[in-house]
């Protein structure tokens, strides 16, 4: 049975996440793809992060064939496009972020039933 390799990694703020992402890009004179052409991959690896969760937690086993990716793998993909889209915007993700989860904290608070404490 293979082994899987653990590797260890930092942790990263969602700033050092976006400034990785663009000295990565930054160092081809291509650049960010276009906002439109960024959503249609964000929509291709969203389905292949469907297709892993299909063959975790579906109906729909992996064939032998088939290359042994990972839910994490795809999401650490998904990742990848949001903070380049976010980056050929100049949106801070950070922002987004906390805008995001003022929203749900205020909107959404008492929604959902909560736990005992």
């Amino acid at each position: 049975m293979k082994e899987k390799i653990i590797i260890e990694s930092p942790i990263y703020s969602t700033k050092e996440i976006q400034e990785r992402v663009d000295n990565y890009i930054s160092q081809f004179k291509e650049g960010y793809f276009s906002p439109l052409a960024l959503m249609a991959r964000l929509t291709e690896e969203a389905g292949e992060l469907a297709r892993e969760i299909n063959h975790y937690y579906g109906e729909k086993p992996k064939k032998p064939t088939e290359e042994a990716n990972t839910i994490e793998d795809e999401l650490g993909d998904i990742l990848f496009v949001i903070t380049c889209l976010a980056n050929s915007l100049h949106i801070d993700l950070s922002n987004s972020f906390n805008r995001s989860m003022t929203k749900f904290e205020t909107r959404d608070k008492d929604r959902w039933t909560r736990k005992d404490s």
